[in-house]
């Protein structure tokens, strides 16, 4: 029996988290980069802030949007590591650092989402 591939996994998170980062970052990096601390527009207060992060699909949306786009990030410099500079001889190990980072910050995403008040 032929060994499976994990790579369409990968492709299809990669491609996700490059959707996600492309639609939702822009914006909050906006407001919250450029506008907020400008003077553009006013900032919310914090009790806003954290209703809105309470509330259960919030997290949701922030975990996703945080594992996705490391997700996107590893898979992205997997290659640029792989084809770009060819050190296809430390696959194994470029693999592990790339998606075991990823895998790290989606459990610490996980974890300080759901250590909010």
């Amino acid at each position: 029996m032929a060994k499976r591939s994990a790579e369409p996994l990968l492709w299809m998170v990669f491609s996700a988290g490059g959707v996600l980062s492309a639609l939702l970052m822009p914006s909050l990096v906006f407001f919250f980069g450029i506008a907020y601390p400008l003077g553009w527009l006013a900032p919310p207060g914090q009790e806003h802030l954290l209703a809105l992060v309470r509330n259960p699909l919030t997290r949701i949306v922030v975990f996703l949007l945080c594992t996705f786009s490391m997700f996107h990030w590893a898979h992205r410099f997997r290659y640029t590591l792989y084809d770009g500079l060819q050190i296809k001889h430390l696959n194994e190990l470029i693999n592990l650092l790339c998606y075991g980072g990823a895998t790290v910050a989606a459990v610490a995403a996980a974890y300080l989402l759901t250590r909010i008040p």
